[in-house]
């Protein structure tokens, strides 16, 4: 194309741009008009209802205003040109001609016709003629690539798009995760959109992808099954919160907010996590086979009196034995209720044995069963003295307590003698029984089944409930009566009163406060909700005992996994990703890899491919698409001089457009833990004392590896000691290598060809 015809085309297209600009702004002006509308709208007195139709209608439009404004952001960034002729742009939402019989004229990117702008290439061009990016600024198309497909040797290309793929992935990073909406490559589109109604597995070095592309999965599914995951929403579950906050963005930018964020410490709400588990202690926790230790603690605190347990009544004093109390106890457990609830049972053997010990002892010469009417009276009368005792409500207490998941835990942890009894290793012991790490939220979880509610606790608030209730419809009644009762009212017997138009009662509902908060607040509070759809984040440092949690919180099964099996830390995650799904969803998962990194250039991916392949020896480094020219430094410094070193970096630092941070051994006073930047990205990473980080094990040089794979463009090393030897490659003297040749990415794979996210 010649300049001239270039410039020809980007006048068109900029125009173009410009009217599906003015639609979208039609568009959100209309609908913020019926929003306002509906908020100001009446409701009907007559209708209960109104109130709950308004506020669905308010909440719809609410989320498509939201909807239209993230759309603003980058509406239209590519064009696809069919043999056939036919023209369609692509953009982040579909906009149609309504008075042309809604013609297409922008399709979303999550629609089947958008499908080929992500996966046509030259050898399979998808009944595609040509593929057109834009890159905009604002409202604004600045310049545009072509590449024209079904033609192997890329005749007719532009040679722009090489230059736009380095500016793209060289681009500085800000704050939080970008959406690739306009950058998809073909793999990552093969698995955003692939129908699959179980488990997928996305597994994927560092730099690949995987996180940006599960999102945007998630994006696809609520645009494909709308109706059926809106009302549940979805579950994101990430390692940490700077994680969460680093891809927080992504969905609500492709305008999608009914999803929740969690780290697995946030699974039990209200629990606060303020301890870590030592590494053993989270390899036991983390094991099904603490399910055993569960289940045996709970036994353990059903106990039988060592000695017969007086109660003293009125008339007769009874006592509860082992014998009365080891029926009551098997009973409890065959009838298959939580602990709490099975208490019950508990206590009504033990009663009906107290009764008709009191009843013989009390009747004795004046009273048999044949009295059948007295006999049961009788019982009666001492059934409800029995509710009164203090001395048997202790002695139920002490045999079969009302436990809550904190205090059964707690006090396990904190006794010896305890874990001995549930059969637990004494490495759970603890000084602090409080100090809840993220390896107890599961059991804490498990426990909430396996106790049930407190009836007790659970009938006060009923009655509480119930007394506010009448409180509401008595005061209610009171404003009708002060309505009714005016002396001034008309004499003629046609008159109209309050109370003939509705009930103290239908006064009273309509006051009732009821839930308006947003469905991800809503579901984050309640340990019930249960999701349409999950996606897992650094999947591989999750526990048998965490997927439990989730499988109970998404009964469908529908889950999204992201993780990298060679960078687990936790001595409880995964070793394979058959051994955590089988169970669950036998035959119903899937595994999908991405092996492109698009993160860590090829100079520092080349460190970090050395570290791997000692530790992980079977495990393939993705591969980088590219090259920055700078090589990875390293430098000895002394004890002394480390903080002056650091201190060094950062000002070095300041001074350059993008981002940076300080990675060391956990605990070390300016640094990082490499365990709280997992999933996170920095323009440049300075690694201090890789050999401590390195001397914790596995576990050790997993988060080394971590540690070095977070730079796009810059790397440092700080050491005190010899360097790891994975590490002596390195550059010691800290300059920087010329820069290097630019590749040339047609000479990379086909699926390579088009920019992608960062994980």
């Amino acid at each position: 194309m010649s300049t001239q015809g270039y410039e020809d085309e980007l006048r068109s297209e900029r125009c173009h741009v410009a009217g599906l600009y003015a639609r979208l702004d039609t568009e959100r002006a209309r609908v913020k008009g019926r929003h306002n509308a509906a908020l100001r709208g009446p409701i009907d007195a007559e209708n209960r209802g109104t109130l709950v139709d308004r506020d669905a209608e308010v909440r719809a439009l609410a989320r498509e205003v939201n909807r239209l404004e993230v759309a603003d952001n980058g509406l239209c960034f590519g064009r696809l040109d069919a043999l056939s002729g036919e023209q369609s742009y692509i953009g982040r939402i579909g906009i149609f001609d309504e008075e042309n019989e809604f013609e297409p004229l922008l399709l979303d990117w999550r629609a089947p016709a958008s499908r080929a702008f992500y996966v046509a290439t030259a050898a399979s061009p998808e009944g595609m003629r040509r593929r057109r990016q834009f890159h905009g600024r604002g409202r604004q198309v600045v310049d545009f690539t072509d590449e024209v497909l079904g033609r192997p040797d890329g005749a007719d290309d532009d040679g722009r798009g090489d230059s736009a793929l380095l500016a793209a992935v060289n681009a500085p990073r800000g704050e939080g995760m970008r959406d690739i909406v306009a950058t998809i490559q073909a793999e990552q589109d093969r698995i955003i959109r692939l129908d699959h109604p179980g488990v997928l597995v996305i597994e994927g070095g560092p730099g690949t992808g995987k996180t940006v592309v599960a999102l945007h999965r998630v994006a696809y599914l609520l645009y494909t099954q709308r109706e059926r995951m809106e009302r549940h929403g979805v579950l994101v579950v990430g390692p940490n919160p700077a994680f969460l906050n680093h891809i927080g963005r992504v969905l609500p930018s492709l305008g999608e907010s009914d999803v929740v964020f969690m780290t697995t410490g946030d699974l039990v709400p209200g629990l606060r996590v303020t301890a870590e588990d030592t590494p053993e202690a989270a390899r036991l926790k983390g094991s099904l086979k603490i399910l055993d230790v569960i289940a045996a603690a709970i036994a353990d605190r059903q106990r039988l009196p060592e000695d017969p347990l007086p109660i003293e009544l009125s008339d007769a004093t009874v006592r509860i034995d082992a014998e009365t109390a080891e029926w009551a106890r098997e009973e409890a457990r065959a009838s298959g209720l939580p602990h709490n609830e099975a208490r019950a049972v508990f206590r009504e053997i033990v009663t009906y044995v107290l009764t008709e010990r009191a009843i013989t002892r009390i009747g004795r010469g004046w009273l048999t069963r044949q009295d059948g009417q007295a006999w049961e009276e009788l019982r009666a009368d001492l059934v409800a003295e029995l509710a009164d005792n203090d001395a048997f409500a202790a002695a139920l207490g002490d045999l079969w307590p009302i436990l809550t998941p904190e205090t059964l835990l707690a006090q396990l942890y904190t006794s010896p003698e305890r874990l001995r009894a549930a059969g637990a290793d004494q490495a759970l012991l603890r000084a602090d029984g409080d100090a809840w790490t993220v390896s107890d939220v599961p059991l804490l979880d498990e426990l909430v089944d396996l106790l049930g509610p407190d009836p007790s606790a659970e009938q006060a608030a009923a009655r509480e409930r119930k007394a506010e209730a009448e409180a509401e419809a008595a005061y209610a009644a009171g404003v009708l009566d002060l309505m009714v009762g005016r002396a001034d009212h008309m004499d003629d017997d046609d008159h109209l009163f309050a109370t003939d138009l509705l009930y103290a009662e239908d006064l009273a509902e309509r006051f009732v406060e009821r839930d308006t908060r947003e469905l991800a607040e809503r579901a984050a509070a309640d340990r019930g909700w249960t999701y349409r759809h999950v996606v897992v984040d650094e999947a591989q440092e999750l526990s048998e005992m965490d997927w439990r949690v989730l499988m109970r919180r998404c009964p469908d099964r529908s889950f999204t996994v992201v993780g990298d099996l060679a960078q687990r830390r936790s001595a409880a995650g995964a070793t394979s990703w058959d051994t955590m799904f089988e169970p669950y969803v036998p035959g119903r998962w899937v595994y999908r890899s991405l092996s492109v990194n698009y993160r860590t250039p090829a100079e520092i991916m080349t460190v970090a491919a050395a570290l791997l392949a000692e530790f992980a020896p079977g495990v393939d480094a993705p591969e980088s698409v590219r090259a920055c020219g700078v090589l990875p430094w390293s430098r000895r410094v002394s004890t002394d001089q480390m903080g002056s070193a650091i201190e060094e970096f950062i000002r070095d630092e300041a001074g350059r457009e993008g981002t940076s941070i300080v990675i060391g051994p956990a605990g070390m006073p300016g640094t990082v833990a490499a365990s709280e930047t997992k999933g996170l990205e920095f323009d440049a990473v300075l690694v201090v004392e890789p050999e401590r980080i390195l001397a914790d094990g596995p576990r050790g040089a997993a988060e080394l590896y971590v540690a070095l794979t977070r730079a796009t463009q810059r790397l440092g090393v700080l050491h005190h000691g010899p360097l790891p030897r994975a590490l002596a490659g390195l550059d010691e003297t800290g300059t920087s290598a010329p820069s290097a040749q630019e590749p040339d990415l047609r000479q990379l794979s086909p699926e390579s060809s088009l920019a992608a996210g960062l994980s």
